[in-house]
């Protein structure tokens, strides 16, 4: 059980933010990941709001419900595939 002044500890909230939020980041998130958060956030961000869904459609000629669905394909991977992993990172 955590004593009560641990409750407002700066860790001890940081550590929920990174919970709650999975873009805020921690120690062991390299750039990559924290780059395809920012980018899937922004696409989430972008679909959900109509206006802005119709200004990319003008924008990209194209029909509200294409942009959706092409917003939705480029959340996939949006920054390309993961850099390869050292072996010696995990060390």
């Amino acid at each position: 059980m955590a004593l009560p002044g641990e409750r407002f500890h700066v860790l001890a909230q940081l550590e929920h933010l990174q919970s709650k939020y999975t873009g805020t980041g921690h120690a062991d998130m390299n750039r990559h990941e924290w780059v395809v958060n920012q980018h899937r956030d922004t696409r989430a961000f972008n679909m959900s709001h109509p206006g802005l869904n119709t200004f990319i459609a003008v924008v990209e000629n194209e029909s509200r419900a294409r942009t959706r669905f092409n917003q939705i394909n480029r959340m996939i991977q949006p920054c390309g595939p993961p850099p390869e992993k050292n072996p010696l990172d995990d060390v």
